[in-house]
């Protein structure tokens, strides 16, 4: 008798596999949180990107990896060394930019150089052959300068590569411990099985006709 999971159209893998990201992200989250990272939903989000992609986790593990540590890094280095005002009250570039020189200076210099921020992202992850990176790369740059921390910029890049870092070593353990079985599949006759089949069904239908004729009797055409 099928099981309840299987009567509700549920496949055995979906239910493994919805359980792996669940206990995984939860992992995660409480690894971050004992590390006391300040943003530590970074960390179960990271695993759940990796345990849920279409193409292989540890392929994606490295593409997140790599971008996440050039879009750290630059992130730092615009926001230490482009914006003054950072070092004041180690708020946004957009926030700081407003509270300090208005609302023309910021629509003026901050979309500037955070535009040429990502624009040098897919730049270095070209020339560093990390090109499918740059994505990740694109999306810590933005996190770094775009939203408003209480730390100095290298302290909240080294917070999210930590965070990511931690995400991505769960969802990797998770598929090595906690493999999804592949689906069987469908059962289906082969060629010579069925021509073998479809033979034997022929001569059966001829069979009768043949030991049915008198052999005394000519063969007359129909």
């Amino acid at each position: 008798m099928p099981d309840s999971p299987s009567r509700l159209g549920i496949s055995r893998a979906a239910l493994i596999e919805s359980a792996r990201v669940a206990v995984a992200a939860v992992v995660s989250m409480l690894l971050a949180r004992s590390l006391k990272m300040p943003e530590f939903y970074w960390a179960p989000i990271s695993t759940i990107v990796i345990l849920l992609s279409a193409i292989d986790p540890l392929t994606l593990a490295w593409q997140r990896f790599a971008g996440t540590a050039l879009g750290a890094a630059l992130g730092a280095v615009i926001a230490t060394y482009c914006h003054p005002g950072w070092s004041i009250s180690y708020g946004t570039i957009f926030h700081v930019t407003i509270f300090h020189r208005g609302i023309f200076d910021w629509v003026m210099w901050d979309w500037i150089i955070y535009g040429v921020g990502i624009f040098i992202c897919g730049i270095l992850s070209a020339l560093l052959r990390i090109g499918t990176a740059y994505r990740f790369a694109a999306i810590t740059l933005s996190i770094v300068l775009l939203i408003a921390h209480v730390s100095p910029p290298w302290i909240v890049a080294l917070h999210r590569f930590v965070e990511v870092s931690l995400g991505i070593a769960v969802a990797l353990l998770a598929t090595v411990v906690w493999r999804i079985p592949a689906n069987p599949p469908a059962c289906v006759p082969s060629p010579a099985v069925s021509s073998a089949g479809a033979t034997s069904e022929n001569k059966s239908a001829i069979t009768p006709a043949i030991t049915s004729h008198d052999p005394d009797k000519p063969l007359r055409p129909s």
